[in-house]
């Protein structure tokens, strides 16, 4: 549901399959009983974490400047934009929500898209329709569809372009 989303703006950021955010919870659940933190720095965690994620999904254009500096210490807008993309080689990179030293790290950085933000398109190749990107009921039905693959992150072929930050 998330990346078959048609457009990338804050709902993005929210929009979650139900059995996602329940195995997401479990893990959450089980993370908390095993630690024991204390019950302010579970709320400050998901408070940072639905913040973040409203931030980075924004539809919102920042200097060139402002965001080359912000790449250093926290993951942009335009950063994650690339990551929804419909290409396999852009949406497997920065998949970081929060902090960008992870794709820097393990090569999974891209810092802009081929074809320019302009020229990308966002969404999944296989849900291009409003069934699918608009309808609740077809949203839901995403994860049941078609065949089961390998995951696209092996096959990373990168374009012509030449990374720079």
């Amino acid at each position: 549901m998330h990346h078959a989303d048609l457009d990338f703006d804050v709902t993005t950021g929210v929009r979650f399959h139900p059995l996602e955010i329940m195995l997401s919870m479990l893990i959450k659940f089980a993370v908390i009983l095993v630690l024991g933190p204390p019950l302010l720095a579970v709320v400050a965690f998901e408070v940072v974490l639905n913040a973040t994620s409203m931030f980075n999904h924004g539809n919102v254009r920042m200097l060139h400047s402002v965001d080359y500096v912000l790449r250093w210490f926290m993951v942009t807008p335009d950063m994650h934009r690339v990551h929804h993309s419909m290409e396999d080689y852009e949406a497997n990179s920065n998949f970081g929500f929060n902090l960008p030293w992870w794709d820097l790290l393990l090569g999974t950085y891209r810092a802009q898209p081929y074809m320019g933000h302009e020229g990308m398109t966002i969404g999944l190749r296989d849900f291009r329709d409003t069934k699918h990107c608009v309808n609740l009921r077809g949203m839901l039905a995403i994860p049941f569809i078609g065949k089961i693959t390998g995951y696209a992150i092996t096959h990373r072929t990168w374009g012509k372009s030449t990374e720079s930050r």
